[in-house]
């Protein structure tokens, strides 16, 4: 550990300190500062903002600012609140360990290495893709193999095209957004693969970056191996049966010097696991209360380091209910009774995972196992039924929102979409 093999370093107490400058952590240091704590926001990047940077296609802002705007617009109207609002703002710092009793180790070119006490600390370092091996893709290891957020990072960050004929893997929403902008950028889209019998991404980008360029979509086929030596020359492609087999008779062979995954995201959770924060085996993140609270008394999480959000907005909205609950243990530092949230039928995952009984109301986001047209989320609690409301549709790739009243106490509450 790094706290071990250093003796000599800056040693810093803070009230509050938020790691990840993406757009969870952005909205919580304004929120947390509107709140009157003291705080300081660390970004390992140059630049605060996060994966938005990049993002420079619209659509983000719709629920938030009722209007569509880029990835880098929607940041810096947070990053404006919060040179605004006073917050400390520390970039190029990485934080390499966290404990459960709230230090903080971070290196940085300039001030070395400093350790922070915090009183409480907001995780907000947002998710990262699942790379090529945990798909299993037999073959050589040529370049021209990249994550569809690093081919999206080559283009509109560094203006490099990363090839010329493309396949994509996987349709999650950065799969879909890229073979849009790849074919914008002059590059043949071969298509898009998804192993599933459905998409993974949202429909409207289903839509507009697919549908209105004419780039195919083959559901139940996926890439089974890579040709090439020094760079990508060609991938098999073939159908899976509902088993997700192999169907015999099916292989294709496909020519194209470039293999973009979209294949899914995962929460950035090292700093969890170092902290020993329970995390949940459906999302891959910090088991939450409705204050965004870990496992881990004062350590709170938001964003997509919490679950793997569709929306921005969603995003820096939980980040804001990290930075409430900050407030609240902050200034009052005493614990609760918990109310369980259980994912009740056609419901893969809640967050949050718990309610604190006596708190406020809470707001529940979920995502559907499998798709529903006309159906009812409710909410029950002890076989009785709070709440219901219809659904126009539900499919798994978009998240749904539902807000439960302030429970005094009781059982364990349950979502259900039936």
């Amino acid at each position: 550990m790094i706290r071990e093999m250093i003796r000599e370093m800056i040693r810093e107490n803070r009230e509050l300190v938020i790691i990840g400058g993406g757009p969870a952590g952005l909205a919580a240091a304004a929120r947390a500062r509107e709140n009157g704590l003291e705080t300081l926001l660390l970004e390992r990047d140059a630049d605060l903002g996060g994966i938005l940077n990049q993002c420079v296609h619209d659509g983000f802002g719709l629920l938030r600012f009722r209007k569509r705007l880029s990835g880098p617009q929607y940041a810096q109207l947070f990053i404006d609140e919060v040179i605004k609002s006073g917050a400390g703002i520390l970039t190029g710092a990485m934080v390499t360990d966290m404990t459960r009793d709230r230090r903080i180790y971070v290196t940085h070119k300039e001030r070395g290495t400093i350790e922070i006490t915090a009183k409480a600390i907001i995780l907000a370092m947002g998710c990262r893709e699942r790379p090529r091996p945990q798909v299993r893709i037999f073959g050589s290891r040529p370049a021209g193999v990249l994550t569809a957020g690093a081919a999206q990072r080559y283009i509109n960050i560094c203006g490099y095209l990363p090839g010329k004929r493309a396949v994509i893997l996987g349709s999650g929403d950065i799969g879909l957004i890229m073979a849009r902008r790849m074919t914008l950028e002059g590059m043949e889209v071969e298509g898009v693969y998804e192993i599933m019998p459905s998409p993974g991404g949202l429909r409207r980008n289903i839509a507009q970056c697919l549908d209105d360029y004419n780039i195919p979509l083959r559901l139940s086929t996926t890439v089974t191996k890579v040709h090439g030596k020094s760079r990508v020359e060609a991938v098999t492609v073939a159908k899976v049966d509902e088993f997700k087999k192999i169907i015999p008779g099916t292989e294709r062979y496909v020519a194209c010097d470039l293999l973009a995954l979209s294949v899914g995201l995962i929460p950035e959770n090292e700093l969890s696991r170092m902290a020993g924060i329970e995390l949940h085996p459906v999302t891959g993140g910090p088991v939450l209360d409705n204050y965004m609270q870990t496992s881990v008394p004062g350590i709170f999480a938001a964003g997509n380091v919490s679950a793997v959000f569709d929306l921005a907005d969603y995003v820096s909205r939980t980040g804001e209910m990290a930075a409430d609950g900050a407030t609240h243990y902050i200034k009052e530092e005493k614990s609760f009774k918990n109310i369980n949230v259980t994912a009740g039928e056609n419901v893969a995952f809640t967050l949050p995972q718990k309610i604190i009984a006596g708190g406020p109301a809470a707001e529940i986001y979920l995502r559907v196992k499998k798709p529903a047209n006309g159906a009812s989320l409710t909410v029950s609690q002890d076989g009785e039924e709070l709440s219901r409301r219809k659904l126009s549709v539900a499919v798994p790739p978009e998240m749904i929102r539902a807000e439960i009243k302030p429970l005094k106490t009781g059982g364990d509450v349950t979502v259900s979409v039936v």
